[in-house]
């Protein structure tokens, strides 16, 4: 299948296969049921694990486009590459990436296959994006008899739901060989439900926020006397960040990189943020931009909160 030129079918298998490949072989190969789960487990515990590397456990999706309408989980999904959703199918992988070796292995694939509610929700939130008929303005402050609603936990997003059943059953076909500490996703899961859902899993989550998240210094100015004890201090201005927070500075021609770390917090997160700031800038245009990385593990250095989220790319060679 690695060699094949062409759409790759059952029947061109077959051809390509020679002696003891025939059509009805191949039919017989794709109808049997596999335990992939356990058989790549199984095949990494003998043949790749090493005791004294550590190991990251990586989440990511990929979109392979299909033709068609009868393909079972055929639907409409967002392809990075297109820029927008297309027809096709989608998988969503688990992969151990060995932090000395630098090389993913990819332990569990799943199909990602949408409920109809799924399908209903999705449609009404694009819906809710489309502008509406302007009406008369609200008046300013707070509306007369609102209440603070307090941050659901354990509320989760079908895709979230999903996900957390596939890594429940792969922590448990795994527990007691190889100890996990991080779950690495990609910036899609830099929100506070996916967190809740790796630390329930008692893992710590590193992932990528918004380049215009807003973050707040924790506040630890005096009591104001009344009312409760203020939590949020001054908002984090990218443009201007503290120089307290700067913990490395590199030049590489006209590239300067600075990486600040800081602990800071967010009003959609119930917990402090281990965040990772990494500002580049052009010497020569004065041109600037940034990523911001997190971690809820507030002990983990910025060296390898970078190191770790870079290694989330190795996954990327398994979808090749």
């Amino acid at each position: 299948m690695l060699v094949m030129t062409g759409r790759v079918t059952m029947l061109g298998i077959s051809r390509w296969a020679g002696k003891g490949g025939s059509y009805r072989t191949v039919q017989r190969f794709f109808a049997t049921v596999i335990p992939w789960a356990t058989l790549l487990w199984v095949f990494f515990r003998h043949h790749v694990y090493r005791p004294g590397e550590g190991y990251l456990l990586v989440g990511d999706e990929v979109v392979a486009t299909k033709a068609g309408k009868h393909t079972y989980g055929l639907d409409r999904f967002f392809a990075s590459l297109y820029g927008k959703p297309v027809p096709g199918l989608a998988f969503f992988t688990f992969s151990l990436v060995s932090t000395q070796q630098r090389r993913s292995f990819p332990i569990r694939v799943e199909q990602v296959v949408r409920s109809d509610a799924e399908k209903a929700a999705s449609k009404a939130k694009a819906a809710a994006k489309t502008p509406k008929a302007p009406c008369d303005k609200r008046r300013p402050g707070r509306p007369k008899g609102s209440k603070n609603t307090p941050q659901a936990d354990g509320t989760f997003t079908p895709e979230l739901g999903r996900i957390a059943g596939w890594l429940d059953a792969l922590l448990q076909l795994i527990a007691g060989w190889l100890p996990l500490t991080y779950l690495v996703l990609d910036g899609h899961f830099g929100n506070h439900n996916a967190l809740h859902m790796t630390r329930q899993h008692h893992l710590h989550l590193i992932s990528k926020l918004r380049c215009d998240a807003a973050l707040y210094v924790p506040y630890t100015g005096p009591y104001a006397g009344r009312g409760p004890h203020r939590k949020y201090g001054a908002k984090v201005d990218y443009n201007a960040l503290p120089v307290s927070y700067l913990k490395e500075t590199t030049v590489e021609g006209s590239m300067q990189t600075c990486v600040y770390q800081m602990q800071l917090l967010h009003k959609e997160f119930t917990q402090p943020l281990n965040v990772v700031i990494i500002v580049k800038t052009n010497l020569r245009t004065q041109a600037r931009a940034h990523v911001v990385l997190f971690s809820s593990d507030l002990a983990l250095a910025y060296v390898p909160l970078v190191d770790y989220y870079g290694l989330r790319f190795q996954i990327e060679f398994n979808f090749r």
